[in-house]
């Protein structure tokens, strides 16, 4: 078990703060009249947005960097005060963005502090208004990189001023910042709203609105293939397929306490015949009134029922960000109902299912992570402490029981109506995704009045779980574009092969030996076009087919094909029976 321990990652979050605070010093110094607004830390380094009359552009990150690096090598303390708002004020009296900051700070009662750059008033010193933390000096700033520059509205509302906004990254080791660059580069070129273009599997259309993925014929066999795949894991193992509209009553959402707790991210009501109903957020209720349908008893259980449920989320349009954060998705969603004594292995069931699955998709690094209750403040959660503490236990023993003795716990991180694990996929590039959930529910069941008898014939309160392993399609496939760079497995690929005749010469049998290949299942393309064979493979190693049949006049007269695997690796000359017998033991193998 590793807990979050936020100390230990507050020390890289204090050296990146400082070392924004050192590159809005080198701006006040070198752009006269420039006025600095405000910038946090952030998970893959810093920012800081400025108010400037002139123009800063990439152009001038040389003088910056190097101006930033005299700072840091003159080694100044950084040096925290508590001031009054008075004299705040006055420091601050030619900065309205301080001003409204010191605003805030008046509202709330609370006291203002200032942390200076070098002895405070002295020459060569710097302060701002700010509440930390830093680490002791500039000389403890490891390396540092300005990245890019943009536009960013004064807190982020589009009626405020338009500012200069400047991202930097900082590492404690060269080293770090290297392979940290690296793997932005790397990024860039696997840039899953790219790939998607450029591969024709998705588009957006400003028409059609924000966030809403069309998925072109490529990208919605991919699309398919993986539902297809995940369905039918499920179904193996004791799922049972239900189908829900995408559309309920308000008085559904009210039940639930969806639009208590979750209305900020559910769309306005939809009138029809004088009642109210809304786009779904989630599935969970209606797999509740299904389960409802019918009294249960303990020997029914436990009941496990699964839906490729779209659902419709408000996403602002500054967060939005290709599939991976889209208004509308389809989540591989199934609901468990249980015993308390069934709990522990259907959560065990979850986890193997979703480890084999992603062993299968070639994403077998996996971090675990439960999320519990914060005990200094247990009234923010729903239940009873017995439910909590047997719900907690149960998740913690189902991770140590399958070898995950290194999960991760976030303390405070469990939703209001239960504790939680999550798990995060790792990808090529060492990114983590939070993709996985497998989440308790105490609330649903209440309020539903959800209930099984039980061998004493009285009527006892399942227990339920979330889960969905994939997440959504789109974040998965999002994910996964970039995690493969748009090379999909053989069984995924949504053409699995191209055939290429040299000359018009080889265009019928190349299509009668893609008729063949039809019947036998496989995914395949004729490129018959009037171009060169070498601009024809060049296409299809662009298009990153796994496979390619070269087909000349040698190949039609030995009844053969030329085998070429996606990577210009050349696999000889073989029969076409030959081939469909390797491919089909490729596919069946997921290699």
């Amino acid at each position: 078990m590793n807990k979050i321990n936020k100390k230990d990652a507050s020390h890289l979050e204090a050296m990146r703060h400082s070392c924004e605070h050192v590159l809005h010093q080198a701006m006040v110094e070198l752009f006269p009249g420039l006025k600095r607004a405000m910038g946090p830390a952030t998970a893959e380094g810093f920012y800081h947005d400025f108010d400037y009359e002139g123009k800063v552009s990439e152009a001038d990150f040389p003088k910056i960097e190097a101006r930033m690096k005299e700072i840091i090598a003159a080694d100044l303390p950084f040096v925290c005060q508590e001031i009054s708002l008075s004299e705040a004020r006055k420091l601050f009296s030619d900065n309205p963005y301080k001003q409204e900051w010191l605003d805030q700070i008046e509202a709330k009662g609370e006291k203002a502090t200032v942390y200076w750059t070098g002895e405070p008033g002295k020459p060569g010193s710097d302060v701002d208004l700010c509440k930390g933390p830093h680490i002791s000096s500039t000389g403890k700033i490891g390396a540092f990189k300005l990245l890019s520059i943009a536009g960013a509205y004064w807190h982020g509302d589009e009626n405020n001023k338009m500012l200069t906004r400047i991202y930097g990254t900082c590492f404690p080791t060269q080293k770090e910042l290297d392979d940290y660059l690296w793997r932005l580069e790397e990024a860039k070129k696997r840039d899953h709203r790219v790939l998607g273009q450029k591969l024709e599997l998705f588009t957006f259309d400003e028409e059609v609105g924000q966030g809403l993925p069309l998925y072109l014929p490529k990208g919605a066999m991919l699309r398919h293939l993986l539902m297809e795949f995940a369905l039918n894991t499920y179904f193996k193992r004791g799922y049972m397929p239900v189908s829900t509209p995408h559309i309920g009553s308000e008085k559904l959402w009210q039940r639930s306490g969806h639009l208590q707790f979750y209305a900020d991210s559910m769309y306005g009501a939809l009138e029809v015949e004088k009642k109210k109903y809304r786009l779904k957020p989630m599935n969970c209720p209606f797999h509740v009134k299904i389960y409802n349908l019918k009294k249960k008893s303990y020997k029914d259980l436990p009941i496990r029922l699964t839906e490729m449920g779209t659902v419709y989320r408000f996403e602002k349009s500054g967060e939005l960000h290709g599939l991976t954060r889209p208004r509308a998705f389809t989540q591989d969603d199934a609901h468990i109902i249980c015993t308390p004594n069934q709990l522990q292995t259907e959560v065990e069931g979850a986890l193997k299912l979703t480890a084999w699955m992603y062993k299968a998709l070639k994403m077998e690094n996996l971090i675990y992570k439960l999320s519990t209750r914060d005990p200094e403040n247990l009234n923010k959660y729903f239940g009873s402490n017995k439910d909590w503490d047997t719900a907690e236990e149960t998740l913690k023993k189902a991770l140590i029981s399958l070898g995950h003795k290194d999960y991760e716990v976030d303390i405070g991180g469990a939703v209001f109506y239960a504790p939680k694990i999550d798990i995060d996929g790792v990808d090529s590039l060492g990114r983590r995704w939070q993709l996985s959930t497998i989440q308790i529910d105490f609330n649903l069941p209440f309020k539903f009045n959800m209930t099984y008898v039980d061998k004493d014939g009285k009527e006892k309160t399942p227990f339920m779980i979330h889960r969905a392993l994939l997440g959504s399609l789109e974040r998965f496939l999002g994910v996964y574009i970039e995690h493969t760079a748009g090379s999909f497995p053989l069984w995924l690929s949504p053409v699995q092969v191209k055939i290429i005749p040299i000359s018009e010469g080889q265009t019928a049998y190349a299509h009668k030996a893609g008729e063949k290949l039809k019947d036998a299942g496989i995914r395949v393309e004729v490129d018959d076009k009037p171009q060169t064979m070498q601009k024809k493979i060049k296409e299809a190693e662009e298009e990153k087919v796994p496979y390619m049949l070269i087909v000349g006049k040698r190949e039609v007269e030995q009844n053969s094909l030329s085998v070429r695997q996606r990577g210009e690796k050349n696999l000889g000359t073989m029969s076409l029976n030959d081939f469909l017998t390797k491919i089909k033991k490729d596919i069946e193998l997921k290699a």
